[in-house]
Order: C-alpha cells, then sequence, then structure tokens
C-alpha cells in the first residue's frame, strides 16, 4: 500500500481479506451494512428490498467481462444518471479506470481457486486532494433477483454495481447519490480540473466563432486523456426527465464519448459545402433512447459517408444509447458541458507541462477581524478581507494560469438537510512587487479577475496575467460561513503560491536591537514622461529602483519609450521614518545602466494622498538641479502597521 493513499474508516484490505480466507467466511462490511440505514436516509425503496451476493443472482460472476466499456453501464432506479455518465467516460480511459479500481486481476473472481473469494473488493477514490481506498462487501440491493441500482447490460459483469456500492459508502448511503454532478464524480474518480460552461449564456449555439474555439478546446481535452459530459437544464414548462422531440432527455446527464473532425469525400463537398463536419458522439446513461436528429444512428446522411469512414467513426445502428450528433447541432440542444481536464503535471512528455500548487484551507469564524477567516465575497467591503489570502508569482512577461477552488463534499450532510454546496468563488488581486503580510486595506491593488459566484463544488477560472505578484482570495458568497476547501494553481513556470498569515512584521530579537518598524508606505509608480533620448533612434529603455532604508525595488524594463508606463507597486514597514524614499530612473543598457533622474519622497501620512506628477532631479537632496523628466506616482502611508 503507497503511503500516499489513505484508508476510508482505516480499514485495510489484505488484513481483512486475509481473515476472512483463514476463517472461511464472506466479509460483512461493519461500516456499511447490508441494512436499511446503507439505503437510504429519508425515502425508502418502493419495495423491501434483498441485499445478495453476485453469486446468489448469476452461475458466473466476473468483475469485467470482456473488459471494460462505456456501454457496460445502465442506470437503476436511483436519480443518478450524472454517476453512471460519469462511468461511462471513466471507461474510455484505461489508466485513470486502472486506478480507481487498483490490481483488478488480483480482485477478479478465481473460478479455479474459489478458496480465495472473500467477498470483499477495494475501490480509490481522490477525496479533498488524497486517494482515498474504500473497501466493500459484495453484498447488492436487488429486487426480484436483479440489480436496483447502477449494472451491467451483461448479467455476470459487477464493476460497476460494486464501484457504485464504494461511492454510495463514502457518500454515507445510495440515496445521498440521488442528484449530483458528473463533474463532481470525475473529479473523485481522477484529480482532474473541473470546469464547468454554460453553453446558452456564451451563446455558443449563435456564435459561430466562440463554437470552434469551444470544438477545438473540448477536442484538445478528449485527445489528452480527458473527460466531458453534459446536461440539458430544465427550463420553464419543461420538466426533468422530459424528452424533448429530438429524444433527449432534459435534467439529464450525457457522457461525450469521442469528438471527431468527419472528413467527407470529393464526391460530397458540394451537396454539404464542406471538405469536413465537427462531429460528437455522446452516450446516454439508461442505454436508450437517442437523438433522433441529423447524423442519428438511421439518418439519411450516414447513408452518404463511405463504409471505412462509418468503421473509423466505429458507427453502430443500434438503440444502445450512445448516438453522432454534428458539434452545431449540440451547441444549440444541449445547455451545460462540464470539462474535466487531466492537467499534466509529467516533465516525461511532449505535451505542455504545468506545475502545479495545491494548497488545503478553511474558512473560519472569529470574532476578532484580524483572525476572522470567513469575510464573504467583494461586495462585503468590510469584511472582504478577512478571508484566508494566498500570494504567488508570475515570473514570465504573461503566463495563462489555471485556477480550481473546490470545497469539502456535502454530500454527508445530506441526512442534516445540509448537502447542498456553498456559493463560493474568488478574486485575484495585481499586489506589490515585494508584499510579504496581509492585505488589510484595497488601496493601490487592482482586482484583474474574478470567477463566478456559483453552488457549485469547484470553481475553476483561466485566465492570463501580466508578469508580478498577487493575492487570490478565496471566499464563500455570505460572510460568516465556516467550511473547507482546497485551492489548486497551474502555472508554467514555479509561481511560490503560498498562504499569507502574519498581518504585519514579526517582533524579534533583532527587531529590539535595530528597531521594529513604525510606519508602513504604499508606493505606486504609474509612469514616467519626457525623459532623456539615450539612443540614435530617440528612444531609452528605462526602469524604475526604489529605495527604502536597506531595500530596493527594481521594475521591469519598458523598451524604446522615453514615456514609459511601469505601473509597479511596493510596499515598506519602515523604522526610519526620517529618512526618505529614493525613486530613480534609469536607463537599461548592456554595459553600464545610466541614471536619469530620481525623485525623493517623504512619504509621511501626512502627504496627498492623490495622484502627483514630481520632477525628475539629479543625485542628492530634494533641491537638487532638475533633469529631463518627471514621473507620476500615488503614495500611501500610516503609522498603524495593519491599516494597509
Amino acid at each position: 500500500m503507497s503511503s500516499s493513499v489513505q484508508l476510508f474508516r482505516d480499514q485495510k484490505y489484505h488484513e481483512l481479506k486475509g481473515q476472512c480466507i483463514q476463517q472461511r467466511r464472506l466479509f460483512e462490511d461493519p461500516e456499511f451494512p447490508a441494512s436499511d440505514e446503507s439505503l437510504f436516509y429519508q425515502s425508502a425503496p418502493p419495495r423491501k428490498v434483498e441485499w445478495k451476493r453476485p453469486k446468489d443472482l448469476c452461475e458466473d460472476p466476473h468483475l469485467f467481462v470482456n473488459g471494460i466499456s462505456s456501454h457496460d453501464l445502465h442506470q437503476g432506479i436511483l436519480g443518478n444518471c450524472w454517476f453512471v455518465a460519469a462511468c461511462s467516460c471513466l471507461a474510455l480511459r484505461k489508466t485513470l479506470w486502472q486506478q480507481v479500481i487498483p490490481d483488478f486481476n488480483e480482485q477478479e473472481w478465481d473460478h479455479k481457486h474459489p478458496e480465495k473469494y472473500a467477498g470483499i473488493f477495494r475501490f480509490r477514490f481522490w477525496c479533498f486532494g488524497e486517494w482515498t481506498e474504500v473497501v466493500v462487501d459484495d453484498l447488492l440491493p436487488t429486487m426480484d433477483g436483479k440489480l436496483i441500482y447502477c449494472h451491467s447490460n451483461v448479467k455476470n459483469e459487477f464493476w460497476s454495481a460494486l464501484l457504485e456500492k464504494a461511492y454510495a459508502k463514502l457518500a454515507g448511503s445510495y440515496e445521498a447519490l440521488d442528484g449530483g454532478s458528473a463533474a463532481d464524480a470525475i473529479v473523485d474518480f481522477t484529480g482532474a480540473v473541473a470546469e464547468s460552461i454554460d453553453l446558452v449564456q456564451g451563446k455558443y449555439g449563435e456564435i459561430i466563432s466562440e463554437q470552434m474555439k469551444l470544438f477545438e478546446d473540448l477536442l484538445k481535452v478528449h485527445k489528452r486523456g480527458g473527460l466531458i459530459s453534459c446536461s440539458i437544464m430544465a427550463s420553464s414548462g419543461r420538466t426533468n426527465e422530459e424528452e424533448t422531440k429530438m429524444g433527449l432527455v432534459i435534467g439529464h446527464a450525457y457522457s461525450v464519448t469521442a469528438i471527431r473532425k468527419l472528413r467527407l469525400g470529393e464526391r460530397l463537398i458540394f451537396s454539404f459545402k464542406a471538405e469536413k463536419l465537427f462531429m460528437i458522439r455522446l452516450r446516454n446513461p439508461w442505454g436508450k433512447r437517442e437523438w433522433n436528429g441529423a447524423w442519428s444512428d438511421n439518418s439519411e446522411e450516414w447513408k452518404k459517408v463511405s463504409d471505412s469512414e462509418r468503421k473509423s467513426l466505429e458507427l453502430t445502428l443500434e438503440n444502445d444509447g450512445e448516438f453522432w450528433m454534428t458539434f452545431e447541432d449540440w451547441c444549440k440542444n444541449f445547455t451545460d458541458v462540464d470539462i474535466c481536464r487531466i492537467v499534466n503535471t509529467s516533465y516525461f512528455s511532449i505535451h505542455k507541462t504545468w506545475e502545479k500548487k495545491m494548497m488545503h484551507g478553511a474558512w473560519t469564524k472569529n470574532s476578532e477581524p484580524l483572525l476572522n477567516r470567513s469575510g464573504g465575497c467583494f461586495d462585503n467591503r468590510d469584511t472582504f478581507l478577512q478571508n484566508p489570502q494566498y500570494i504567488f508569482d508570475v515570473k514570465k512577461t504573461e503566463d495563462k494560469v489555471l485556477v480550481s477552488l473546490q470545497q469539502e463534499d456535502r454530500r454527508k450532510y445530506k441526512k442534516e438537510g445540509k448537502g447542498d454546496s456553498i456559493p463560493i468563488g474568488f478574486e485575484i488581486l495585481k499586489v506589490e512587487d515585494n508584499r510579504s503580510y496581509r492585505l488589510h486595506k484595497l488601496t493601490l491593488q487592482e482586482r484583474v479577475a474574478t470567477s463566478l459566484y456559483i453552488n457549485t463544488r469547484t470553481v475553476f477560472l483561466k485566465r492570463i496575467l501580466r508578469q508580478g505578484r498577487y493575492v487570490l482570495i478565496p471566499t464563500t458568497y455570505h460572510p460568516g460561513i465556516v467550511t473547507k476547501f482546497i485551492l489548486r494553481l497551474f502555472t508554467d513556470v514555479p509561481s511560490k503560491l503560498r498562504e499569507l498569515k502574519a498581518d504585519k512584521p514579526k517582533m524579534t530579537c533583532w527587531s529590539l536591537l535595530c528597531g521594529y518598524p513604525r510606519r508602513v508606505t504604499q508606493i505606486k509608480i504609474h509612469s514616467a514622461e519626457g525623459l532623456q533620448k539615450q539612443d540614435r533612434s530617440g528612444g531609452a529603455d528605462p526602469y524604475v529602483l526604489i529605495k527604502c532604508e536597506n531595500q530596493t525595488v527594481r521594475s521591469s524594463v519598458q523598451h524604446d519609450t522615453t514615456s514609459a508606463a511601469f505601473n509597479t507597486q511596493v510596499i515598506f514597514y519602515r523604522r526610519n521614518i526620517d529618512s526618505p524614499i529614493i525613486v530613480q530612473v534609469w536607463n537599461s543598457n548592456i554595459l553600464c545602466d545610466q541614471f536619469l533622474g530620481q525623485a525623493v519622497l517623504a512619504a509621511s501620512p501626512s502627504d496627498p494622498r492623490e495622484e502627483q506628477t514630481l520632477q525628475l532631479r539629479g543625485r542628492g537632496s530634494r533641491e537638487a538641479a532638475e533633469v529631463p523628466g518627471h514621473i507620476t506616482v500615488k503614495v500611501f502611508s500610516s503609522d498603524d502597521l495593519v491599516e494597509l
């Protein structure tokens, strides 16, 4: 057993199996007994349930029959089409399902050695950032000798029913799986990063350019091992599980099993007016009821496609729940898509490698503002910064950043009536390049990204950020809510993501000797203009140095300009409040950088907080000779170290 795998309820599979074989008995799970408490907490099944083992349901039970396939699964009487859709997606990826069903050959029935059978199985789920192993017995709920929940289309195959039982155990009961999200289940199976897209709000059915971007994105996700599911949201006048005139089921999760560009032969170019079609294949977890529009199983369109093309698409003209449709029709008929990306963090890969950082955190309440960590969203201006704060750096000029915020799974609280996810989201602020302590007031900081606030388990954001330092603030929508979360950040180069915990510099023996800070000052250098020309083309390559006591912060270089926009922010905790802050402008050169001028700032709390334009001067005091150029700055100072 890998040390990185946690044991659910501390049950050790090999130890339990060994005991059962030694005692010649079949395993009965005391942590998830074959009783009503494992079935439901509120709504009992329509008739009495009998718990039976696979050997009581058929003569030749197997975990898998002819391998694993997305066609293996059928939904039972439970409203968990989302779970079945996620299993269908999982079955497409061997490397992924082998993580969920470890050592599957060892777990398979061995009919040559029946004494090795102990009625015990194990599955692994990615629970809140850690792989967790769940052990179950093989007593399954039945009526009239048939499985009532998830089952295979082959009577003697049981992987899906046993996997569902392990997942129900994790959730607290089978009923806790009634209603859910395919994306959540896929994340639990794989540790993927989930993104939900509203196809209606994004107008993907209307704007062709957005449609094509989405197709290419989904194609890339699918090719790189990601899993995708989709659904149609119930709207006014339409109810869940109602069928549309096109044969699609409302409020029902479908798994995406293929995405392809269908190349058409020469003779078809004129009839279709294109060389290729953008196609998507879906599967209904019920194993029946399919799309009946263009490119459905028995539509006229397929008659115009060659046999070899049909074979490459694995086209089956059966009512098996799987069907093709054009991507345009898909965008027009479905309302929501869940994309689960398997983000590549391996250095031994031909594809882009991401740098990953993951943090566990919690929103907690405290009556003391500096200790409170549940301040609500940005609209709660007085308490917003009383949330956990995480700082990270973007080292490149620009970097694509993926952020996933996931709250703890609340299904286990369903029996208490508290099973719904809490509305969550996050803000990203561009802050001072040298910030090391928590934010207490928004002054110079730039609000660069805001996620959706939604009551789903995971909130995801993709954004391109400029070079600099950022603070990411995960929040609940309303203040005062207590729960746990995990935060995952993916960047091209290491981001050094870490939590900001301290409010101000720590008092140490050294600070007693050298002095403790008495003042905090924030400075933003907006721009420098009218600088002295430094090269034949009439430009310069300026940058700024901001100096305070023994600290110096340098901005990035702005190339070939005498009017540079810096937007550089810094913060200093100052021991000697009489020592000024000096802002110098330099020209970057291969051999030796040239001094272009400076401004000297007293930066006292009484100084104006509005934007100021200051004349550049030579080295020395504030009264040194003027030199060409001026800088525009904004300065905030306070003698209260936790004001800024």
